[in-house]
């Protein structure tokens, strides 16, 4: 190749590594959209340039005779990522044959690779036609996602098990090595795919819950897998050594929170074991790093009020993590100023949503007491921006019942009976436009007083009762005024419910006047609970024969 062919390449857009079609191969990769849960395709930034140089032993803007000096094997990666720009043959249709023959490329390219990397460590260009091999596969993969009922076959051709040990190779950039010389000073920029993040990257597509739910017996086979594989641990050893300031990078980590959320939506009982592995340890301290508020940020809050729900296993874990002062602290910004958009109102949210469910566990009310929850949220409550809804409810669970018995002791002893009570005989207007309805502040302050009723003693006691006396009682009044308020409530409650039942009466008194009987009924329903399914999965059968068979025994 002479230099003014050299001059004239224009990559192929439609290549195996796509491109975004906004400008993707501008310097720098401007034009690109900053999305989420996807591939993800980026421009080589300075510090993959500096990289490449480094490897290459080429500086940028050097003498166009340079490229006469590259060695063989710098030639081969360059006729490899020319061969790009030539035509692809027609796809083959997808079916098992092709898939099966997809998994043996990939693990025949993934051993390739392998066996190049032991023999050649201090060598990158022996190896790097191999890492280029084995990313265009991984991306041809991805069509395996779209047949959730052929997962069975990445187990049984043992590529789960290839896949996760991809998630600690070595180089999570395919390309940090690769010879750029003159492609550089053209402006013709590589996409550096990295081979951890393209897994992620394809793991977070076989895992996307929709997908999941069309073969659940695939997805359980698929998830099965994973978990033997530790897929838990192996990502979260992977996220550690990401750099979030490349931005691909930071996109890995997205994705892999996205993996973990689709196998805990679908399998919740895996929380537990996935805090364990590490992950509750990397969330607590990704959220109180010093950084910026983004998406990952987000991400990493929503995670963690997930593995705490109904969960005591992670909440004790937490617990011990000291991740409570993790939390008290991430949650003391907002005591004086109101998040600055949605997203951080959506993070200030989780983040209280985690705390209440650690409050469920004894043993973190005492975590709560010494590191000074009390005093924050009574804080919150004082300074009515936005965090003062959540904190009456972070404050009604460390209260409620006999473990909450020094919380409502300390509470009276910061002087927390001046806070409660303005909220208790009157309800912000601002409380609206905080989402919360006005039941809820009524029942989250109801609750608090009457925690503390049942669990104060002495002189504590005594100053909670004082309060119901003074200014001519008018805190026994407005006690009174919420009585008959939710007293008339459950009195149309009652009269909907009498109003079913004469539905039912109805029912029974045309069946006599026509000689029918509800045993009848209830036989022809059992015979039309049996007989569904022609077409249906095991699982809606079941569901379904079950909601029918509920229906019958009530009616």
């Amino acid at each position: 190749m002479d230099v003014g062919e050299l001059l004239n390449y224009q990559p192929d857009r439609g290549a195996k590594r796509p491109r975004d079609e906004d400008g993707g191969a501008a310097a720098g990769g401007g034009g690109e959209e900053d999305s989420r849960g996807g591939k993800q395709h980026k421009g080589i930034g300075a510090r993959e340039l500096a990289r490449y140089r480094e490897a290459a032993g080429i500086e940028v803007g050097g003498d166009m005779g340079e490229a006469d000096e590259l060695t063989g094997d710098k030639k081969k990666i360059l006729e490899k990522l020319m061969d790009q720009d030539e035509e692809e043959p027609e796809a083959e249709p997808v079916d098992e044959s092709s898939v099966k023959k997809m998994i043996l490329t990939f693990e025949k390219r993934s051993y390739k690779n392998q066996e190049l990397r032991i023999k050649f460590p201090d060598n990158p260009e022996k190896f790097m036609e191999s890492e280029l091999d084995l990313n265009d596969i991984i991306q041809e993969m991805h069509v395996i996602a779209t047949m959730p009922d052929l997962y069975h076959l990445l187990v049984e051709l043992n590529s789960v098990h290839s896949l996760l040990g991809l998630l600690s190779h070595e180089n999570t950039d395919i390309l940090s090595h690769i010879v750029c010389f003159r492609l550089l000073t053209l402006s013709i920029f590589i996409h550096p795919p990295h081979v951890a993040i393209a897994v992620v990257d394809l793991l977070q597509e076989l895992t996307d819950i929709d997908t999941l739910h069309e073969s659940e017996e695939g997805a359980e086979v698929l998830i099965d897998a994973l978990l033997e594989g530790q897929v838990v641990a192996l990502l979260v050893q992977n996220m550690e050594r990401l750099d979030e300031q490349v931005k691909e990078e930071a996109d890995g980590i997205y994705n892999t929170l996205a993996i973990i959320e689709n196998m805990a939506e679908f399998r919740p009982g895996l929380c537990t074991e996935a805090a364990q592995q590490g992950l509750m340890q990397w969330l607590l301290k990704r959220i109180k790093a010093k950084m910026p508020f983004d998406a990952n940020k987000l991400y990493c809050s929503e995670i963690l009020a997930i593995l705490l729900q109904n969960n005591d296993n992670t909440r004790e874990l937490l617990g011990e993590m000291d991740g409570i002062d993790v939390l008290l602290q991430q949650l003391s910004v907002f005591k004086r100023h109101n998040p600055s958009t949605a997203e951080e109102q959506e993070m200030m949210e989780n983040l209280f949503d985690a705390l209440c469910s650690c409050l469920m566990l004894p043993a973190n009310r005492d975590r709560f007491l010494r590191g000074e929850g009390l005093q924050l949220m009574n804080l919150m409550l004082r300074e009515k921006k936005t965090s003062r809804t959540s904190a009456l409810k972070v404050l009604d669970h460390g209260m409620i019942g006999p473990e909450g018995a020094d919380n409502c002791h300390k509470f009276v002893d910061i002087l927390g009976l001046r806070t409660i009570f303005p909220l208790f005989m009157k309800t912000p207007k601002k409380m609206k436009k905080t989402g919360a309805s006005e039941k809820e502040h009524e029942e989250h302050v109801c609750s608090i007083i009457a925690s503390m009723l049942r669990n104060l003693k002495s002189q504590q006691r005594s100053r909670l009762l004082n309060k119901f006396t003074e200014n001519d009682c008018e805190k026994v009044d407005r006690l009174m005024e919420l009585h008959f308020k939710y007293l008339e409530a459950v009195q149309q409650a009652d009269k909907r419910i009498e109003g079913e039942k004469h539905l039912q009466q109805r029912v029974h008194q045309i069946l006599n006047l026509r000689g029918g009987s509800v045993k009848v009924v209830r036989h022809i329903m059992r015979e039309y609970a049996e007989s569904i399914g022609d077409g249906k999965s095991d699982e809606f059968k079941e569901a379904e024969r079950k909601r029918i068979m509920d229906l019958v025994d009530n009616f």
